[in-house]
């Protein structure tokens, strides 16, 4: 089980108006357009354009596509570190624009894709400062917010979840890059976010720690409810764990639906531009894509 006390992180999770009603859509993406050379006069082509779709809350939707079709940066819009420069954007229906650094803060925990960290903090505090955002006394009022008893346990039960308390004392440069990755996992957990996005939460993992990552995003769904959204290369991953998928293409939304309707070979090969084989996993009956071998002659 996640979580160390139902009361405790009940109470964090509806501390504020904003708070999410899992009756309601999570995310409201309409006409998103976004490129980095914002104004330039070079013509430059838009990363993402006229995105639009829902995220319902309480459910893992995967965001896969080609290198460069714009995933990482929509899942930056969705954790409002980019802007884009048109769209409009509603978090529990509440527009962007309304809410504060700390309510997005409170409500949503980003885990990037690069998780160098020059400073030599500890695998134990670098966990802890997830706990920042929902600290009642906290530099956003005024105060220092020094962590609590209920911090590090929170701290400790995100450690253990991801299998990292045995590297609570290391110092996190002095990681592998799978170990770094479960303990930016375990710091976004330790905030108790009501949605979690994560930027390719299975890189540099072995195959165990692959396993354990994704137990972990569908026990946060099933026990805390959580709203999922995960960017990843890995087809099967994402047909395997997750309720939908948004497949997209050259900034655009090429398909979004349940794992039968993406996960197809037509789709696919548009997309990728290559063929690939689609069968059922024989364990979940879900879709599974495989790249075609080479037959004994030495032909593809």
């Amino acid at each position: 089980m996640i979580g160390v006390n139902e009361r405790q992180l009940t109470s964090e999770a509806s501390a504020d108006a904003v708070v999410h009603d899992a009756s309601r859509i999570a995310y409201e993406i309409e006409s998103v357009r976004f490129r980095y050379q914002a104004g330039s006069s070079d013509g430059a082509d838009w990363i993402l354009d006229d995105v639009g779709f829902q995220v319902k809350a309480g459910e893992v939707l995967g965001i896969v596509g080609p290198n460069g079709s714009g995933k990482t940066s929509l899942l930056k819009i969705l954790a409002n570190v980019l802007i884009p420069q048109q769209g409009r954007l509603r978090l529990f229906g509440n527009g962007f624009a309304t809410l504060t650094p700390q309510d997005m803060a409170r409500l949503v925990a980003y885990v990037p894709q690069d998780t160098q960290q020059s400073f030599p903090f500890t695998v134990a505090e670098t966990v802890v400062m997830g706990r920042f955002a929902q600290r009642r006394q906290s530099w956003w009022s005024g105060g220092f917010g020094w962590e609590d008893e209920m911090d590090i346990a929170v701290a400790a039960q995100a450690m253990g979840a991801v299998d990292i308390t045995h590297l609570a004392q290391r110092l996190v440069p002095d990681l592998s890059g799978g170990e770094r990755q479960r303990t930016v996992i375990a710091r976004a957990l330790a905030q108790v976010p009501t949605v979690l996005l994560l930027d390719e939460p299975t890189a540099f993992l072995d195959l165990q720690h692959q396993v354990d990552i994704c137990r972990v995003i569908r026990q946060l769904k099933e026990e805390r409810g959580l709203t999922i959204v995960l960017v990843s290369h890995d087809l099967n991953l994402v047909s395997q764990y997750c309720d939908r998928i948004l497949l997209l293409d050259r900034g655009r939304v090429i398909r979004l639906g349940c794992p039968e309707e993406v996960i197809e070979p037509e789709a696919l090969e548009d997309v990728y531009r290559c063929r690939v084989l689609v069968d059922r996993h024989p364990g979940t009956g879900l879709p599974r894509v495989t790249l075609p071998g080479r037959s004994l002659s030495g032909r593809p």
